[in-house]
């Protein structure tokens, strides 16, 4: 497991891109909220890697959407939700029905809808280059405390990734859910 500054990330983000469409490694990685633990959603086996190491079976899971072109192809925007995608990038989760299977079934399992986030920090621009959703959900186990800093990780989270992009401590609390699927629901963490 490699521990990456915002700079080293960044000079080797082909190769981090190449190994994304091809090993897919989970990774845990900074936003405009907290830490996320990620891989590439379209990757059945990477999303169940997730599922084990949060020891979250059926809870569906959030993605950074590339661009918002992505969510309007793959997603169902209606009127409430068009006003909320403008918002975008921000520190929302804005959850919507899906028009097609954009992602692994296991992301959002059993459920026809998909959270969605373009988070208001540079990681976002990495996702929209590589053009791939990423799951994006707390670098925790489930119903324990989300992380802010490195020193926050758990253990064993921390020896089942292919790597880390430490930017430092964050202080910021989990993005807020919107529901959109029919009226505007908003869900505060």
């Amino acid at each position: 497991m490699r521990v990456l500054s915002k700079k080293e990330f960044e000079n080797q983000k082909d190769i981090i891109r190449t190994n994304l469409k091809e090993k897919s490694p989970i990774f845990i990685y900074p936003t405009d909220t907290i830490y996320g633990i990620g891989c590439n959603a379209t990757n059945k086996e990477a999303v169940e890697k997730i599922r084990n190491i949060k020891l979250r079976k059926e809870n569906p899971f959030s993605v950074i959407a590339p661009s918002k072109e992505w969510i309007d192809e793959n997603c169902i925007v209606n009127e409430n939700a068009k006003d909320w995608v403008k918002r975008l990038p921000g520190p929302y989760t804005l959850v919507l029905k899906t028009k097609n299977q954009c992602v692994a079934e296991n992301v959002a399992p059993k459920k026809d809808t998909l959270g969605v986030r373009i988070p208001d920090h540079w990681f976002s621009n990495f996702v929209t280059e590589i053009n791939i959703p990423l799951v994006t959900t707390s670098a925790n186990k489930s119903n324990e405390d989300f992380m802010t800093s490195l020193d926050d990780l758990d253990p064993e989270i921390k020896s089942k990734v292919d790597f880390i992009v430490d930017e430092g401590e964050k202080k910021c609390k989990p993005s807020r859910i919107i529901d959109l699927t029919d009226d505007v629901k908003v869900i505060e963490r």
